[in-house]
């Protein structure tokens, strides 16, 4: 038994569960629509999780894990599920506070580009199973995003929170393909590879990230509310 994938959560969630009371950003009014958004957006990517774990796309190292399962997947697999949103959620809580917004130019031809190039390359690539689920859901996201949120797509507040998420992502990912604590099937994937990290993840944590932060903002509390 060891704790390497329980400790990787707890260092995840750790500074947002600790301010979550802090009063500039007062995060726990917003608990209801983290939880609206983290169950959503979550249960889809567990499916997601359970079906390519079952279809061998990849796996995870018992030599990391507590060896509790929930769904055939391990117990911290499931938790990376709730720490996750729950931490990036309150990293654009920090950018609300801290920055002013402004809104980029990005016309609908650009977007209607963007979902029908990654829509394409998912469909050629399907024979890699992982890069053709990861772009899809790129392409999925901006979809529902354009007809539901379009605004989020051109806010520079967004971009902001992603670029910062994505330090976190580096770190934490870097670990887990590192050690290896996931493991990737090679028929699954494009092959190519930041250090350890398989470009298919960056697609794949780009549209989840996305995801949760367009449910959370459908029932986000307005300061004055």
């Amino acid at each position: 038994m060891s704790f390497t994938y329980l400790l990787i959560n707890v260092f995840i969630i750790a500074i947002p569960l600790a301010l979550t009371f802090d009063k500039r950003t007062a995060y726990h009014r917003q608990i209801p629509a983290v939880g609206f958004a983290t169950g959503v957006v979550s249960a889809c990517y567990l499916i997601w999780d359970v079906f390519v774990t079952a279809r061998g796309e990849w796996s995870f190292n018992g030599k990391y894990l507590t060896g509790l399962q929930l769904l055939n997947i391990p117990l911290e697999e499931v938790l990376f599920f709730i720490t996750v949103p729950y931490s990036c959620l309150f990293i654009y809580e920090v950018v609300l506070f801290a920055t002013t917004d402004r809104f980029c130019k990005m016309s609908t031809p650009v977007v209607i580009t963007a979902i029908v190039l990654l829509a394409a390359a998912s469909l050629a690539l399907r024979d890699q199973g992982y890069t053709s689920k990861a772009l899809a859901s790129c392409s999925f996201f901006l979809t529902v995003a354009y007809w539901l949120d379009r605004p989020l797509l051109t806010s520079r507040r967004y971009w902001t929170w992603l670029a910062i998420c994505y330090i976190p992502f580096l770190l934490v990912n870097s670990v887990l393909t590192a050690l290896p604590v996931v493991e990737y099937n090679p028929t699954a994937i494009f092959g190519l590879r930041l250090f350890t990290i398989p470009v298919e993840d960056f697609f794949y944590n780009y549209a989840m990230l996305s995801f949760y932060l367009l449910f959370y903002r459908l029932r986000r509390k307005s300061p004055e509310s």
